[in-house]
């Protein structure tokens, strides 16, 4: 017979920011139109819930630089247009968002779903290559970014848009922890 191993503690509490308190911000910062490509990070809390939601039109999308224009295009219009993919397509979507966003100072802001990170680390230290340089290639873009990890986090999101509307400059949330389902 062997012996029992040892029951291991139960790993610590970590909590997520919520896909309702996220939805509400939105709102409050007077976005009405959502452009996505699914995301595993943000569908179940976000994206679905969005889809449903007479508040919002979405528009569904092939490629995230297509996402970049069209948002920068609603802003013509002094629609406000919120970009929702994963650090993949942001990746992709770079040149696009420097010669839009940055170039021809229009207010791109992005969701942008950080899929492979580990829910208890920091961006930068997560075993994700693809995760790790997100933060050091925007800053090296000059490209304004917050996270969006605790639940405190959401409370920021209509300052951020805000100022990316006033300023016509882009701003990136990262989302490092799946959005909780209301």
């Amino acid at each position: 017979m062997g012996v029992a191993a040892p029951s291991s503690p139960e790993a610590p509490h970590i909590a997520h920011p919520s896909g309702s308190g996220i939805i509400s911000q939105l709102k409050a910062a007077g976005i009405g139109e959502i452009v996505a490509l699914p995301d595993i990070v943000t569908s179940d809390g976000l994206l679905w819930p969005i889809s449903k939601d007479p508040d919002f039109r979405l528009t569904r999308i092939c490629k995230e630089d297509e996402g970049v224009s069209i948002c920068g295009a609603m802003s013509y219009n002094g629609t406000r247009a919120v970009l929702m993919m994963q650090q993949t397509g942001l990746m992709d979507s770079l040149n696009a968002i420097r010669a839009i966003g940055v170039d021809y100072e229009l207010p791109i802001v992005m969701l942008v779903g950080l899929q492979g990170k580990e829910p208890h680390l920091h961006p930068d230290a997560s075993a994700s290559y693809g995760v790790r340089i997100v933060r050091p290639v925007l800053d090296a873009m000059g490209l304004s970014h917050s996270p969006i990890e605790e639940p405190g986090d959401v409370t920021h999101i209509p300052a951020a848009i805000e100022a990316a509307y006033a300023q016509s400059r882009p701003h990136i949330f990262l989302i490092g922890r799946p959005p909780e389902a209301a």
